[in-house]
């Protein structure tokens, strides 16, 4: 029985089939964020519900290559990221969502945990979001966006779900600020991390 068994060479020839089936025009530097959405996803609509804003790539390439705090809303992304290459540039990753604390705020305030984790990313100083998974979490940073109290350098925000998901990525489109968003309800934490992936294989290589 033959077939490829090098696990490079299977991302390069999925890569390849891919890209061959896309016919949207995207940028040489967005492309390969919409194949790693489609990789992870095995999903061709990502090319049609993806959006970039404000240079996001570019921005994130930039950003992760100075070094930088970046935020998860999920341990699944936390998971999915390389932090082998992340690493190189010092940069670090966090993901609150277990921490005894945040239950604790949460409780204290009535609020989930992924809005509590924000609040604590905020405070932190984190300059990059990745949120996956949770609506609320990403509700939580665009009020801090539209109050003034952080500017973000990238938000990743592709929450899934049929509850404030398709609204919460709406509002962050229309935020000044570089971001990655798909339209509707598709997303989740597996395509959070491959759209960040993207990125920092831009930024350092892997």
């Amino acid at each position: 029985m033959k077939y490829i068994k090098d696990p490079l060479k299977i991302e390069e020839k999925s890569f390849e089939i891919i890209k061959s089936n896309i016919k949207r025009e995207f940028t040489l530097d967005e492309i390969p964020v919409v194949l790693r959405a489609i990789h992870s996803t095995g999903d061709y609509d990502y090319e049609n519900i993806i959006r970039f804003k404000n240079k996001p790539v570019n921005v994130g390439i930039e950003t992760i290559r100075g070094g930088t705090k970046v935020f998860t809303d999920t341990k699944m992304a936390l998971s999915g990221i390389n932090k082998k290459s992340l690493l190189i540039t010092e940069s670090s990753i966090h993901c609150y969502i277990d921490e005894e604390k945040i239950y604790e705020i949460s409780r204290l305030k009535k609020i989930t945990r992924s809005m509590a984790a924000i609040d604590k990313a905020v405070e932190d100083g984190t300059e990059v979001f990745v949120i996956g998974n949770a609506p609320t979490a990403l509700f939580r940073l665009c009020e801090y966006i539209e109050k003034g109290i952080i500017l973000p350098k990238l938000i990743i925000g592709v929450p899934v779900g049929f509850v404030g998901a398709e609204e919460s990525k709406e509002i962050l489109y229309k935020l000044d600020v570089p971001s990655i968003t798909t339209k509707g309800t598709k997303g989740g934490s597996n395509v959070a991390a491959a759209i960040f992936n993207a990125i920092l294989y831009m930024a350092v290589g892997r």
